[in-house]
């Protein structure tokens, strides 16, 4: 059975958990957006891990010691709970731990009296990719709606010479229940 728990703050020390969390992240980003980014840009680096676990925003799945996933999860200032930064390990997909990690996320934003937990997708608008299709139809069947679509390039100026492909940036919400997935 997978446990997932937020890393504590202390943990931003820890530079081979540190470590460890960036490359599963930067290894799902890299097959999940092949073909999106110039020059394979990495997702991200240990300096921003680092910054996100000091803040309480990063939730790792283990099975036994072995880490098989991880999330981000925050409060947006709008008061929406926001997850991203999702991964789960290449070797363990299809077991379920995308959707824990989801759960987890949406339990901790409910836990904080919070109602609507938002995610963005960033979607290749001139050819299909049948990643972020597949994320597409799952995080649709799990709930989430889109409420606003823009063109990346306008939404990020600064990242825009980075991708390969003009994409569209996707945001979706999802209305939180009262209820509990632990």
């Amino acid at each position: 059975m997978v446990d997932i728990s937020l890393a504590p703050p202390s943990a931003a020390d820890d530079a081979a958990f540190v470590a460890e969390v960036t490359a599963l992240v930067n290894e799902v980003y890299a097959a999940g957006e092949k073909g999106i980014w110039r020059d394979e840009a990495a997702r991200t680096d240990a300096a921003e891990i680092a910054s996100f676990v000091r803040a309480g925003e990063i939730a790792v799945a283990r099975l036994g010691t072995g880490l098989v996933g991880s999330v981000r999860v925050r409060r947006l200032p709008g008061g929406e709970g926001e997850f991203g930064m999702l991964a789960a390990h290449p070797r363990h997909r299809g077991t379920g731990i995308g959707r824990a990690l989801v759960a987890f996320a949406e339990d901790r934003a409910r836990a904080q009296g919070l109602t609507v937990m938002q995610l963005e997708l960033l979607y290749p608008t001139e050819w299909q990719h049948p990643v972020k299709a597949f994320l597409r139809d799952w995080y649709t069947r799990i709930g989430y709606r889109i409420v606003h679509t823009a063109d990346f390039a306008e939404a990020y100026p600064a990242l825009a010479p980075k991708v390969a492909t003009p994409c569209d940036f996707l945001v979706f919400h999802k209305t939180l229940g009262s209820e509990r997935h632990v």
